[in-house]
């Protein structure tokens, strides 16, 4: 089993509220980010599989806040697979601040779809490549 995927991310001024904070709606933006780096890290950049008429998208998404990340913040967000089915796509994901401080859990759920938004399998050379990060566990350093 591999360890998650890591993507780091300095929270811009831009992404704040008056209360110097992340907005949440910001958040969505960051794990988006973050899968498809991990994508592109896999050698399946998701620019490549939509090209290929194979887009994943979101269907569901569920987050829970635990502490909020401020202006100039380095964040760690850790990406994982949480599902792998026909045409379904699950990701998990936690934010972390520097100091290893709990900021978000998600959890993504996508299907496959082709860029007419017709359900198809999930290519099985992509499923390959995203098996060995199914329920990853281990934090990122």
């Amino acid at each position: 089993m591999a360890e998650p995927f890591c993507y780091k991310h300095r929270v811009t001024y831009a992404e704040c509220t008056i209360g110097d904070h992340i907005y949440h709606s910001r958040y969505l933006d960051l794990l988006e980010a973050a899968r498809g780096e991990f994508m592109r890290a896999l050698g399946r950049p998701v620019l490549e599989l939509q090209n290929a008429d194979c887009i994943f998208p979101v269907i569901e998404a569920r987050l829970c806040y635990k502490t909020p990340a401020r202006y100039d913040d380095l964040l760690t967000i850790e990406v994982w697979v949480t599902a792998i089915e026909k045409v379904r796509l699950n990701f998990g994901h936690r934010v972390l601040n520097q100091d290893g401080k709990l900021i978000l859990e998600a959890e993504t759920f996508h299907v496959c779809t082709s860029r007419e938004e017709k359900p198809k399998r999930l290519p099985d050379e992509v499923a390959e490549k995203l098996k060995p990060y199914l329920n990853a566990a281990v934090d990122c350093k």
